[in-house]
């Protein structure tokens, strides 16, 4: 008895000193695809499985558009805000469509040569798009220009644009993230790891680039000199990271994987700053959670929304 008592209060002890969320807001109860966070935390485009695409203001928690993708009965699977909020994209395995966020319009739709696998946004309205046939469509619907990079040999697994819409960088199975230039497609920097990479981010002005792999490499990079300034320090087989973002003028990277987890590290050093989980909601049938993307609504102060439809808030630690 005397070991059940301890094994009970040690479990009861953990569970109370885990880390919680300042603010919990449920946005949808439905199942979804794919959510993106506004660079600002303002706006959240979530792909709902029955309701379309939702834009959300997360300031009055009030939905401000409901767009359907284009095809009958397909549903987006990606989603991208541009960093000054100004549009969204959405891609369905067979199209990519672009969004006027001021007034809700639709700019254009596109077909697709291979299934879609990334799609990314710039301020201008640039898109970029990651295929499962190896190459990334960079469109530019304001200037009519479209160019297929074929840097990649294998599936495309994620895509980043810098806010100006000029650099691009992706990563695929083939175990190279690749920066290039998305108006001349002329590549930059080419890393390789040993293993597929999973997930790429640029931060805003392009300058800082985040590549993690299918184990437990991930690595920021300076731009200017392709070499790496850190390696996380992940101590354990395997992270993967379903979506990351740079903060804090650059001097912080959030993460998020498929495992509930955010996370925050330091960009010089790769150390872990702090971490939470999101919750799990009450519906037995979902017992996990994606982590779809992340922001800080402020430098204190981060967000991240997931597949639960939680929008949860988290405290910046002082360090």
């Amino acid at each position: 008895m005397k070991k059940i008592f301890t094994l009970v209060f040690c479990t009861l002890l953990i569970t109370a000193c885990q880390p919680k969320a300042i603010q919990t807001h449920q946005l949808i109860t439905e199942p979804s695809y794919d959510a993106s966070l506004s660079e600002q935390g303002d706006l959240a485009l979530v792909s709902t499985a029955n309701s379309g695409l939702q834009l959300w203001d997360l300031k009055t928690n009030q939905q401000k558009f409901t767009w359907i993708h284009g095809e009958a009965n397909n549903s987006a699977v990606d989603t991208s805000i541009s960093p000054n909020q100004a549009f969204a994209a959405s891609m369905s395995r067979s199209s990519v469509a672009l969004w006027k966020i001021t007034d809700g319009s639709s700019l254009g739709w596109w077909s697709l040569p291979s299934s879609g696998q990334s799609v990314a946004v710039a301020n201008n309205g640039a898109l970029l798009i990651g295929l499962n046939d190896g190459s990334v469509m960079s469109l530019r619907p304001n200037g009519g220009s479209l160019i297929k990079f074929l840097g990649h040999t294998e599936k495309v697994n994620s895509v980043s644009l810098s806010a100006d819409g000029r650099l691009a960088l992706t990563s695929s199975n083939d175990q190279h993230a690749i920066l290039w230039n998305a108006i001349t497609g002329q590549p930059i920097h080419d890393w390789q790891l040993d293993n597929r990479i999973i997930s790429v981010a640029l931060n805003r002005s392009g300058s800082l680039s985040f590549i993690g792999d299918s184990t437990n490499i991930a690595k920021i990079i300076d731009n200017k000199r392709g070499e790496s300034i850190s390696q996380l320090k992940i101590l354990r087989r395997k992270m993967n990271f379903s979506t990351a973002r740079f903060s804090n003028n650059d001097t912080m990277l959030i993460t998020g994987t498929p495992a509930r987890e955010v996370i925050l590290w330091n960009v010089e050093t790769g150390q872990k700053i702090a971490n939470w989980q999101v919750q799990r909601t009450k519906r037995a049938q979902i017992k996990g959670a994606v982590v779809y993307s992340v922001a800080n609504k402020d430098p204190n102060q981060i967000i991240s929304i997931s597949s639960n439809g939680l929008v949860e808030t988290w405290p910046v630690p002082i360090h």
